[in-house]
C-alpha cells in the first residue's frame, strides 16, 4: 500500500467527520466535540453554583465586617476627639481658676485690712523723709472704722453685677500735710494691692506756726500753710459662698 492510497483525505472525509461509534440520543450523536463542549457547559454552571451559594454569602459577609470595621473606627476616632477636646476642657478650666486667682488678689481681705493701718502711716512717714525742720510734717490725724464689719454691698452703688457679690469695710481718713505731701499720699494709696475706693473727699487749706522769729524786738509767729484732708477709704472684699446664699436669701421678697 502507498502512502497515498492510505491517508487519502479527500476520499475519506466523511468517516472522520462522524464515527459510526459516537452514542446517539433523541437522534443527536454525542461525537467528541459535542461532549466536550458538553462537559465545559457543565463546568460553568458548577462554577456559578458555586459562585451563588458559597463565595456571594462569603463576599457579603465581607462587606458586613468591612463596614462593622469602619463604624468601630469611627467609633474609635470619635473617643479619641473626645479625650483631646477633655484635655482642652481641662486646660481651659485650670487658666481660668489662674485667672480668677489673679482677680481676687485685686481685691481686699480681712488679712489686708488689718495691716491697712500700718501701711497708711508707713506712706506718710515716707513723705516726711526730705522736709526740713522748720517744715510741715504730714501726719495721719485719723482712722476710724465706720462699722464693726464688713457689709454686702446691694444698693447699687457700684453697679447691679456686683450686688450681691462683693462687700466694703469704710473707714474714715484724716491726714494733714502740705499739698505735695497730700498729693503723694493719694497716689500712694492708689498704688496698693488690695482694691480700694477713696469717697467723700475733702480738702480744706490752714495755716499753722511753725516757729516764732525775733526781728527788731518783736516777736512775729511764722505760718506755712498745709492740707487738712477728710476722707473715707472703703476696702472692697468678694463675698464667700455662704455670704452669698444669706444675702440672696435676705433680698428674697418673704413667702405668702
Amino acid at each position: 500500500m502507498t502512502v497515498s492510497e492510505d491517508f487519502n483525505f479527500a476520499e475519506n472525509s466523511g468517516e472522520f467527520a462522524e464515527s459510526p461509534s459516537s452514542p446517539k440520543l433523541f437522534g443527536i450523536s454525542f461525537t467528541p466535540q459535542i461532549i466536550g463542549i458538553a462537559v465545559a457547559v457543565l463546568g460553568l454552571g458548577g462554577a456559578l453554583y458555586v459562585a451563588l451559594n458559597m463565595l456571594m454569602p462569603a463576599w457579603d459577609s465581607y462587606q458586613q465586617q468591612q463596614g462593622k470595621i469602619s463604624e468601630l473606627q469611627g467609633q474609635v476616632d470619635q473617643k479619641k476627639a473626645s479625650i483631646r477636646k477633655i484635655d482642652q476642657v481641662k486646660a481651659e478650666l485650670d487658666q481660668a481658676k489662674q485667672q480668677q486667682i489673679q482677680v481676687l488678689n485685686l481685691f481686699a481681705s480681712e488679712k489686708t485690712l488689718d495691716t491697712l493701718l500700718l501701711d497708711l502711716n508707713r506712706l506718710v512717714e515716707t513723705t516726711n523723709a526730705q522736709i526740713s525742720a522748720n517744715g510741715v510734717r504730714g501726719e495721719l490725724k485719723r482712722y476710724v472704722p465706720a462699722g464693726q464689719k464688713s457689709e454686702p454691698i446691694t444698693d447699687g452703688s457700684l453697679g447691679l453685677q456686683v450686688d450681691g457679690k462683693l462687700k466694703r469695710s469704710s473707714i474714715n481718713i484724716q491726714i494733714v500735710g502740705t499739698y505735695e505731701q497730700t498729693q503723694s499720699i493719694m497716689r500712694n494709696i492708689e498704688r496698693l494691692q488690695p482694691l480700694l475706693i477713696v469717697k467723700d473727699y475733702q480738702s480744706t487749706l490752714q495755716r499753722l506756726p511753725v516757729e516764732s522769729s525775733k526781728e527788731k524786738g518783736d516777736q512775729k509767729p511764722t505760718f506755712v500753710s498745709s492740707i487738712n484732708t477728710n476722707f473715707q477709704l472703703q476696702a472692697l472684699m468678694p463675698l464667700t459662698p455662704e455670704e452669698i446664699a444669706a444675702a440672696a436669701a435676705a433680698a428674697a421678697p418673704p413667702k405668702k
